[in-house]
């Protein structure tokens, strides 16, 4: 009879070990679709800015590069989901990084553009956003982080792949960023 009731309460206790882990489990998946949600409604808000910023250049953008390269950055509409991949953030990234870079050719022709209250509260909004999605993406990083982590060390990777939890894919940095020229070179 004891052992009959040591084997029960092992397997009670298997259970709720079980349980635990997968509440844990859907905890961090949670929390990192949260944070890939919240950086596409982010990503949308800076592609807003930056629209502003182009209506605002309307007015200077008189030569036909400048107006090609404007209608061309509004073509480019990042793509918005109710449940977005890391793939299409990642896309999104790539898409609005390239459209900067391509404004900002046109704003260098036009150096009065950039005293214009409007573009300059519309530029400052962009940054505003680039920040928020910059501590969201290190935010699903982290929380991906701790969830691969889960899935993959054991004993908890056994009950993940009992229930067909999956490592999730990591945010990538945008490699265009890391061709920026360095500012600040080594004194000699």
């Amino acid at each position: 009879m004891s052992i009959v009731l040591i084997l029960i309460a092992v397997i009670v206790l298997l259970v709720l070990w079980v349980i635990s882990v997968q509440n844990k489990l859907v905890k961090l998946d949670e929390y990192s679709n949260n944070a890939l949600k919240q950086i596409n409604v982010q990503q949308m808000s800076r592609y807003d800015s930056l629209r502003t910023m182009i209506n605002s250049a309307r007015e200077y953008a008189k030569d036909v590069e400048s107006k090609t390269i404007i209608e061309a950055i509004e073509a480019r509409r990042p793509v918005q989901s109710a449940n977005p991949t890391t793939e299409q953030i990642n896309e999104n990234e790539a898409i609005l990084g390239q459209a900067m870079r391509n404004f900002n050719v046109v704003v260098e022709r036009y150096p009065e553009l950039k005293s214009m209250e409007l573009y300059k509260n519309a530029q400052d909004e962009y940054k505003k956003n680039e920040d928020q999605v910059r501590v969201s993406r290190m935010t699903f990083n982290d929380t991906v982080t701790k969830f691969n982590m889960q899935t993959r060390m054991f004993p908890g990777s056994v009950v993940a792949r009992m229930l067909g939890f999956a490592p999730k894919q990591y945010l990538e940095e945008d490699k265009a960023k890391a061709d920026i020229p360095d500012i600040f070179p080594d004194k000699q």
